[in-house]
């Protein structure tokens, strides 16, 4: 990283965090340079970036401020309080119905799972994709397949290691995305009727894997910020049989939520003393917005409990299809599960993805995605809140491409799906993310597509919707 980018990484944490509040004037350039050591063009630098990112604008011969939008005036949601109770899973034809009718192109994508294909180097994947299977032999075609392509797996064991897991490559499962991997998870340790903890909401594929596989739900309250509940989830460990535990540590989705470090620790000594094994869907786990890299409850791992899991999808390479799960003490039954079932992902996407973590500048795409992803988030909290009711409530996450709204009781957001799909414009409806069917009144939305006036405009019609209710 520049010297300019880190720069601008300290100031932004400064703005998230609130010592810098919105409207105040950031320091000069001048004060910036002496303060901190560095020349006055690296100053320029990293406010031009911090520009360019919407955190901050130039005033006339007055200096930068802080963008009023950096911290949005809507309150955030506030957990749900109830005791976690068995749920039979029926979720899938809700889900289906929601999902078949995102397939336009012309519809506004805010309920879509994907952050836009244009922030992603797809001309330079494909030129790793050309110069791998150029030099791929006959033999690896066939061998790449059991195993994984070496290079791969070697290049996820480097980032495990400097992300502070160590783990041999041979712990590592590549799969058909993270969905496969987090299927072949929960079947190595569980059977049909089992109870799994999952969190509430939840992302919905959650639900219908539970439902394919016959398996009961015991929803845990998570916290729009903080994450899951620990206190019910110990609670229910200690009443229920559970199998498995299935959360995601970082900017969980719907919600965004992030655990802290302290609670990933408090989560993993929770495991392993009733010895549950936990499924840890880590997938957004690259979209972080601040300058440290988010820690997983893997990284605490000493007994092989925890069963890590994602993939490209989020952050590359959606279409490549190329997942893994670092199974710990079950790899070796879920690696045979993979065998029983697809074999294997396509190997010249495999291939391909290996060049390009070895030369194509992953971690330099990351950063310019993370950029771009929060400049987009702050333009869509300022839009909900110039066009959305006062009362409405909406996380504020550290990274990721979701925001979760929570709208007055009154509306229904099934019906406001409904509504504004009419009007060309797409979102996820709270009660798809519930095994139960809650949040009837709560929708996720998406932000990961760059801001223009058709989004601005979304958003006012989906406000003048919402105040109908």
């Amino acid at each position: 990283m520049k010297r300019y980018e880190k720069f601008a990484d300290e100031i932004a944490d400064l703005i998230r965090t609130g010592v810098l509040a919105p409207g105040e004037k950031v320091p000069s350039v001048r004060h910036a340079s002496r303060t901190y050591g560095v020349s006055p063009s690296t100053v320029f630098q990293a406010y031009y970036l911090l520009e360019d990112r919407g955190l901050i604008h130039a005033r006339p011969r007055s200096g930068y401020f802080v963008r009023e939008h950096a911290q949005s005036p809507l309150h955030e949601p506030e957990i749900s309080s109830r005791q976690a109770q068995t749920t039979e899973v029926d979720v899938s034809e809700l889900v289906f119905s929601v999902l078949g009718s995102l397939k336009d192109p012309n519809t506004v994508p805010f309920g879509s799972a994907f952050p836009s294909p244009h922030l992603f180097p797809l001309a330079r994947l494909a030129r790793s994709m050309a110069q791998s299977i150029r030099h791929m032999s006959p033999h690896e075609v066939i061998s790449d397949m059991t195993g994984g392509n070496p290079n791969l797996l070697r290049q996820l064991a480097l980032r495990y290691m400097v992300s502070g897991v160590m783990l041999s490559p041979d712990e590592l499962v590549i799969t058909s995305g993270a969905m496969e991997a987090l299927n072949l998870c929960l079947q190595a340790v569980t059977s049909p009727g089992d109870l799994v903890a999952i969190e509430a909401p939840a992302f919905y594929a959650t639900l219908q894997v539970l439902e394919r596989l016959k398996l009961k739900a015991v929803e845990i309250p998570v916290h729009p910020r903080e994450g899951i509940d620990l206190d019910t989830l110990a609670d229910s460990l200690a009443r229920l049989p559970i199998k498995a535990c299935w959360c995601m540590s970082s900017l969980q989705n719907p919600l965004g939520a992030s655990m802290s470090e302290e609670k990933k620790r408090a989560l993993y000594a929770l495991i392993q003393r009733h010895q549950v094994p936990l499924i840890e869907d880590d997938v957004y786990a690259e979209l972080y917005f601040g300058t440290q890299p988010p820690k997983s409850v893997k990284s605490f791992d000493r007994d092989g409990l925890v069963m890590h899991c994602s993939s490209f999808s989020k952050s590359l390479a959606p279409g490549y299809r190329v997942g893994w799960v670092a199974g710990g003490r079950y790899a070796e039954q879920i690696s045979r599960l993979k065998l029983m079932t697809t074999i294997s992902p396509s190997v010249p996407a495999q291939a391909a993805l290996a060049d390009y973590l070895q030369h194509g500048g992953y971690d330099r795409h990351l950063r310019k995605l993370r950029h771009a992803l929060e400049a987009q988030q702050g333009s869509m909290l300022a839009s909900a809140a110039r066009h959305f009711p006062a009362s409405t409530r909406v996380t504020h996450p550290t990274g990721g491409y979701f925001l979760w709204f929570e709208f007055p009781e009154q509306v229904d957001s099934l019906k406001l799906f409904q509504l504004a799909l009419a009007q060309g414009i797409s979102l996820a409806p709270g009660p798809i993310f519930s095994a139960t069917r809650r949040f009837g009144n709560c929708a996720r939305l998406n932000y990961g597509h760059p801001w223009d006036a058709q989004s601005e405009q979304a958003m006012a019609v989906l406000g003048q919707i919402i105040g109908s209710f």
